[in-house]
């Protein structure tokens, strides 16, 4: 996820999250939050996956080729 869409909405829900905090309910807003970081940390955690599977495929094939010369 690019970090300028993390920001934007970080500041849309500004204003809800505060007065969630206001009302005594911060735990509630911290729960969002909480839950709006782990999907992103997730999405990031599958991209990172999937270059890696694909850099070990990449190296793979580059030694299958050596090894067939």
């Amino acid at each position: 996820m690019k970090l300028t869409y993390i920001i934007v909405i970080l500041l849309v829900f500004a204003w809800p999250l505060s007065y969630l905090y206001q009302l005594q309910l911060g735990a509630v807003s911290f729960l969002l939050l909480a839950i709006f970081f782990l999907v992103v940390a997730v999405k990031e955690s599958k991209k990172y996956n999937r270059l890696k599977d694909l850099d070990k495929k990449l190296t793979e094939k580059e030694k299958f080729k050596q090894n067939s010369r």
